[in-house]
């Protein structure tokens, strides 16, 4: 019955439809900007299909960046390139190396766990690549890495920009679908850390199995305090956004604001930034925040237009007609997100994939934060995964090194994350801890 019901809704959508959405593969594939294929894809649905008025377009678009949490976004932005020039990020690395340096695999785990840390506050993948991928891949190198594991290592590391509050894309998927970005923050945080320690395991495993740290360092306590010390600011920063959040004092928008002010004042008083600093820094902020607000702004109609079609009606009914076990339901969407992530950037995925995905999670009975979760970490293993894998680009530019070279040494890592999403997946407690 769902079958036949797939096939009368396939067959009234048309050309008017389908027409567009393989322009917009063909154009994608032509390595048209992202924001251009959906705009196109967007007013050619409307025009053809006559779902809504062509003149609601702009209507939509404007309305649709409108939004007092979507400033979040660049202020988040500038956070990570605030740490980055007053360099907080570089103290945040040595406090890492401090931790767990001691440790055999110690540099390769400190650069996943300074990831970490640097995740707390920037938000982004991108910036969380750049900053750390700077600072430790020569002297992974120097340890005795080979240089495409070197890379793949950061950016797999890296990848916990987007997953651990505070983080960009749960401020984007909130904003889609209508659910607390402060919920999502506190949701996110344990799957999060999940993800980190996968990560952190393969690391080990890869190091054990080759062994390429063979010096180490012993742990000491009285150089843990001193680099604590030294970070003290770089750490009250989370501190501040996330428990000024949970405490209700401020929304993620006005803690995103908070960040950049404390930073800011950090560095004016340590002397590492400086009013000349400044425009190069919002420059280099707007050409990030440039690449995601048309995004978002041009996905919105998209996504309108799709309901309006009943397009995700008609992707439920085709995705229960295949199966109706609800493992093999949550599979073939987990299938879904990561394909989507290997191919697409993480914020068209969200604007036009979960719209469409989330009446299908909720027929086998997901939680819709649930839902955010697993989406946003499935999408993460597009960072590491050809062809798309904006981690392996931006880390084999910092390095020279061939993009195909570290792909093939972030397979392990990839692995990793696989089986970090499965588990967050079937075990929706580690989503919903606190709720």
């Amino acid at each position: 019955m769902n079958a036949l019901l797939y096939a009368q809704q396939a067959t009234h959508l048309g050309w008017g439809f389908y027409g567009p959405l393989i322009a917009m593969i063909v154009l994608t594939l032509l390595a048209v900007p992202i924001w251009v294929v959906i705009g196109l894809g967007a007013s050619a649905m409307l025009y053809f299909t006559g779902a809504l008025p062509l003149s609601l377009f702009g209507e939509s678009l404007f309305d649709g960046i409108n939004s007092f949490a979507l400033i979040a976004i660049p202020l988040f932005i500038l956070t990570g390139d605030l740490l980055v020039r007053t360099g907080l990020s570089v103290k945040l690395l040595d406090l890492a190396e401090a931790t767990v340096g001691g440790a055999k695999s110690g540099l390769g785990c400190a650069t996943v766990l300074g990831a970490g840390f640097f995740a707390c506050i920037s938000g982004s993948d991108s910036a969380d690549t750049a900053a750390i991928g700077r600072v430790t891949l020569a002297r992974l190198i120097e340890r005795g890495y080979p240089e495409p594991l070197a890379c793949a290592l950061v950016a797999a590391g890296s990848c916990t920009g987007i997953l651990i509050p505070p983080s960009i894309s749960y401020i984007i998927i909130g904003l889609i679908l209508g659910q607390s970005v402060a919920t999502l923050f506190l949701a996110a945080a344990v799957p999060g850390i999940i993800v980190l320690l996968a990560i952190l395991v393969t690391t080990v495993i890869i190091n054990r199995i080759h062994g390429y740290e063979s010096a180490r360092d012993k742990f000491s306590w009285r150089r843990w305090v001193k680099a604590l010390w030294q970070a003290r600011y770089a750490v009250m920063i989370p501190f501040i956004i996330l428990g000024g959040i949970y405490s209700g004092v401020f929304t993620p928008t006005e803690a995103a604001a908070v960040a950049v002010a404390v930073i800011v004042t950090v560095g004016f008083a340590q002397g590492t930034l400086h009013l000349s600093d400044l425009p190069r820094i919002f420059e280099s902020s707007a050409k990030v925040n440039g690449v995601i607000l048309p995004i978002i702004a041009m996905s919105l109609p998209l996504a309108q237009t799709f309901s309006t079609l009943s397009i995700p009606q008609t992707f439920v009914s085709a995705m229960t007609g295949l199966s109706s076990n609800p493992s093999v339901v949550m599979l073939l969407m987990i299938a879904i997100l990561i394909i989507a992530g290997c191919i697409m950037e993480t914020t068209p995925n969200i604007v036009i994939l979960s719209p469409l995905l989330l009446p299908l999670a909720e027929k086998i009975g997901m939680n819709d934060i649930h839902f955010c979760i697993l989406m946003i970490t499935a999408l993460g293993v597009g960072f590491i995964t050809p062809p798309f894998g904006l981690n392996l680009f931006v880390v084999s530019s910092l390095q020279r090194t061939p993009v195909l070279s570290v792909a093939w040494r972030a397979v392990p890592y990839v692995i990793g994350m696989l089986g970090a999403v499965l588990l967050i997946a079937f075990v929706p407690q580690l989503s919903l801890w606190a709720f």
